[in-house]
């Protein structure tokens, strides 16, 4: 017979970690007595990250007293305590390997039903005081289980746990979360795990990425990939020959390069990027630049344009010392910031050097011949320093139902009204009223930050919903960092004790690179936090995926091995080390 033995709460609290500050309700103690089920919560429960924990599909972490016995033997601990995994309700009996999800449970008065197993993240290693325990709690078939409540009531230990209903497809707990987690994702067995009803929404949708996948070795895991690692490319670098340059406008200059033995190039998708390698001095440590793809996907040549500000040393180098016929060391394209094949309309909104990538994305709509509705909406400070212009309005002239709208914040003496722009000031919420951008419309976005948060804003008001605002973030990435409260941010820089020795480790999107230190670093996470390099991560155990980057060149070695390698290209950041100098996407 099943049992309750348990009922454990606990509000979230900000506890000191590495140095930072995190809000979590990681620690749950016994209740005395019943405690009320609600259909979200239990009385006097919480969770800090509701993006990751709680809600109707989350309400109730349920764990196994067979599993505390098991990890206080393999841990060699003796101090656990009800709550210590976490659990709302630690329980006697329903193994991992047995509940099904979709089963459905009494307990006292409520009703519950089993959604997925848990998810864990780097706050169950806090609680345990074992960095690695996110990892071991999934490789290890005992994740645990979460309930949803089917009926409010109250519970209490001693409660016996009837079983009154199962689902018509039966996968236990602990076959669902291998089929997630570890390689091999057969098909027939995730459209078996389809077939449940009861499964959750998030579980659902990571089976449906692996169900569209091909999986092949080698091709990482479509149900955990995040998006910014999406499109991985082969590490390494091709020397391309400079066949052309051409001033933009007053700071902007573009490079077109060729292959230098006539081999055809990988054609970019519409709004990728490639990361330069550029050897300034001999002797010294090269310069890693990323530069979005300006011109139209091709296989033959790749166009790049740069913005030369007054300290930038990437701009002003390729202004200055690169001249045609010279070689420099390209990457293959790289970014998940791409058009999307759709039927909605499109809006391009961008200002300054962010207009390149949504540039490649209006050659493309234009080679195609797009009757998608298409908006090319940009921002400059006056005519001498708006680049593409002539470019992009012929292009937009070319689409059945293109429409462009340019505005200058700084009306410089010569510039006139409408031949080079359509008004004075800044592009708002009010001008997307005006020109009737639709509220379905996929947007792409690139620009200064201030101007992002603004369009972003902007958008949202007008009824634009979230998912359909695609950004591009110049010099780095938004950070995930769950739990994370009160931390300062400040611009990637290289660390104060870096001791100029050892693996050379250079963020290619932020423009830093610092050297390895293992006695000072666990992963390249740590080292790239130490540079305040934005960066992403949840289980920072090499289970997640959240963190799955693009290694642009370089080896790596994994420890601990994660549960299921990335794609090839990407890298684990949270669990990889260095094995030599290497360029991370970050």
């Amino acid at each position: 017979m099943a049992r309750l033995l348990s009922v454990n709460v606990g509000l979230p609290r900000d506890i000191a970690w590495q140095g930072r500050t995190v809000h979590t309700g990681i620690w749950k103690e016994p209740v005395r007595g019943r405690c009320r089920v609600g259909r979200l919560n239990l009385a006097g429960d919480g969770q800090g990250d509701l993006a990751g924990h709680g809600g109707e599909q989350r309400a109730v972490f349920v764990y196994q007293i067979e599993s505390y016995r098991y990890w206080q033997e393999q841990l060699k601990r003796t101090d656990f305590v009800y709550g210590q995994f976490s659990d709302n309700l630690t329980i006697e009996g329903l193994a991992d390997d047995v509940v099904c999800i979709g089963d459905r449970y009494r307990i006292g008065s409520a009703l519950f039903e089993v959604t997925q197993p848990r998810v864990t993240c780097y706050r169950v290693g806090i609680r345990m005081n074992h960095p690695q325990m996110a990892a071991l709690l999934t490789s290890s078939g005992r994740p645990g289980f979460y309930f949803r409540v089917l009926r409010e009531g109250e519970v209490g230990a001693g409660d016996e746990i009837v079983k009154v209903g199962e689902a018509q497809e039966r996968m236990t707990v602990a076959e669902i979360n291998a089929l997630l987690y570890f390689p091999g994702h057969a098909h027939e067995r995730v459209r078996r795990a389809l077939r449940i009803e009861a499964l959750s929404p998030g579980w659902r949708a990571s089976f449906e990425a692996l169900l569209r996948s091909q999986t092949t070795a080698g091709s990482g895991n479509a149900g955990l990939m995040p998006a910014a690692a999406a499109h991985p490319a082969r590490p390494g670098f091709r020397p391309l020959v400079v066949t052309r340059t051409e001033r933009e406008s007053a700071d902007v200059v573009s490079l077109t390069m060729r292959s230098a033995d006539d081999q055809p190039l990988l054609a970019a998708l519409p709004g990728q990027y490639v990361v330069l390698r550029l050897q300034r001095t001999p002797g010294e440590p090269a310069l890693f630049r990323s530069y979005s793809l300006s011109g139209p996907p091709s296989a033959q040549w790749y166009r790049i344009s740069v913005k030369v500000e007054p300290n930038g040393a990437g701009g002003n180098y390729l202004r200055d010392h690169v001249h045609i016929g010279d070689a420099l060391d390209v990457s293959a394209p790289r970014g998940s910031f791409i058009l999307q094949p759709a039927n909605r309309p499109v809006v391009l909104v961008s200002a300054g050097i962010g207009a390149t990538p949504v540039l490649a994305m209006l050659h493309e709509l234009a080679a195609t011949r797009s009757p998608r509705r298409v908006f090319w909406l940009y921002g400059a400070r006056d005519g001498r320093h708006h680049p593409f212009s002539t470019e992009a309005s012929r292009l937009v002239r070319t689409l059945e139902n293109g429409r462009s709208y340019v505005c200058y914040s700084r009306l410089g003496a010569c510039d006139r009204m409408p031949d080079q722009f359509d008004a004075p000031g800044h592009l708002s919420q009010s001008v997307f009223t005006e020109l009737g951008v639709p509220r379905e419309a996929e947007v792409y976005l690139c620009g200064p930050t201030r101007f992002m948060h603004d369009m972003k804003a902007a958008l949202a008001a007008s009824g634009v919903a979230s998912e359909r605002i695609h950004v591009e973030i110049f010099n780095g990435s938004e950070s995930l960092t769950p739990g994370i409260v009160a931390a300062v941010t400040r611009s990637p820089h290289i660390p104060e004790d870096d001791a100029g020795t050892g693996p050379l480790v250079s963020f290619a999107r932020s423009g830093v690179a610092a050297h390895w230190q293992a006695s000072e670093y666990q992963s390249i996470l740590e080292l790239a936090e130490a540079c305040d390099v934005p960066v992403r991560w949840a289980c920072r155990a090499g289970v997640c995926h959240t963190c799955e980057s693009g290694l642009v060149s370089g080896a790596i070695d994994y420890d601990p091995e994660p549960l299921e390698p990335p794609a090839g290209g990407n890298v684990l950041v949270c669990c990889a080390r260095p094995a030599g100098d290497i360029v991370v996407d970050l």
